[in-house]
């Protein structure tokens, strides 16, 4: 089992979680994997699951007690664009979250997996192969938290040392849950409305080109650097991972390949996020210290978001 005990995942249903689970399910066994929600838990799930608020630190050590919790896999948090609608509430969610897991995790002692992301980036960011290290001035509530959170995560692990983890996700494309009010999402959107209905008004520009990745790489990664030698992991902040770099027209050209679809621009107050955000990462200090590598490009992602969304789509007529 990872770190002598069971597995506990918060914010389990939201776009990350709603895969992370079925494959830690897979590696560890059910039983031994813990999910944690606010509210949305779907009326369908079967396991292991609590509910709880993120920031109640005492409900969330009687949970850990009481499963016998050795890792933590973290997720919970409010997106960039809905983020911008709240930024009080973001800070108390994403941040206080946070705080109390690495408390708990500090008293514990817990291994913490929480992924940071490329808001955490800004207009001043070098936009092509961004960095390991760079300049980090975010210009969302989201962006500004997962900035904190990063040094955050590195201050506990210098000060307490907490084995805590994590990487930067880019925009995470996947087929099992509808877009979630992030920026990126006009990649998700773009595979329902173009089966649904086969036209789709995209919310930033034909141009716009930003760093994702599908989302079997995305909890591979996450999965793979927790399992990681802990003499590998040399950076406690966050790491750069990457899948493929494409714009909003590329994406929709490789759709058109496989199914009808008719596109127009209509860039609204996302596009001003989208413009902060890097084109590319580098993300060599992952593939050399835990061996990261993504293992789909444009093409074989839109392959499979199609596949396996068309499948959801008749299942649930």
């Amino acid at each position: 089992m990872a770190n002598s005990g069971k597995i506990l995942v918060t914010g389990a249903f939201g776009q990350i979680g709603s895969d992370l689970i079925p494959a830690l399910r897979k590696k560890y066994a059910r039983q031994n994997v813990v999910a944690l929600a606010h509210k949305n838990i779907p009326d369908d799930f079967e396991g292991l699951v609590e509910r709880a608020d993120i920031n109640d630190i005492d409900e969330l050590a009687r949970i850990i007690k009481k499963h016998k919790i050795g890792s933590v896999y973290h997720l919970v948090a409010i997106l960039s664009a809905i983020g911008e609608k709240d930024p009080q509430l973001t800070w108390k969610v994403n941040m206080g979250g946070l705080k109390n897991i690495l408390d708990l995790a500090k008293d514990l002692k817990l291994k913490v997996f929480w992924p940071s992301t490329i808001a955490a980036f800004g207009p001043t960011t070098p936009k092509v192969k961004t960095p390991q290290e760079t300049v980090m001035e975010p210009t969302t509530m989201y962006g500004v938290t997962k900035v904190a959170g990063e040094n955050l995560c590195h201050y506990y692990n210098l000060k307490y040392g907490v084995d805590v983890r994590s990487v930067r996700f880019p925009g995470v494309i996947s087929w099992k849950t509808p877009p979630g009010g992030g920026t990126s999402d006009y990649a998700v959107a773009i595979f329902y409305e173009a089966l649904q209905k086969g036209k789709y008004e995209c919310f930033v520009k034909k141009e716009t080109m930003i760093p994702m990745i599908y989302m079997d790489d995305a909890v591979r990664s996450a999965i793979e650097i927790m399992t990681a030698d802990n003499k590998k992991i040399k950076i406690r902040n966050s790491y750069n991972i990457t899948g493929a770099s494409f714009t909003a027209g590329q994406l929709a050209d490789e759709v058109k390949k496989h199914v009808k679809l008719t596109i127009n621009y209509k860039p609204d107050f996302r596009q001003k996020i989208a413009d902060t955000w890097p084109k590319s990462l580098d993300d060599s200090r992952a593939h050399a210290d835990w061996g990261w590598e993504p293992y789909f490009d444009l093409k074989t992602l839109t392959l499979e978001m199609i596949s396996k969304l068309n499948q959801k789509l008749a299942g649930d007529k």
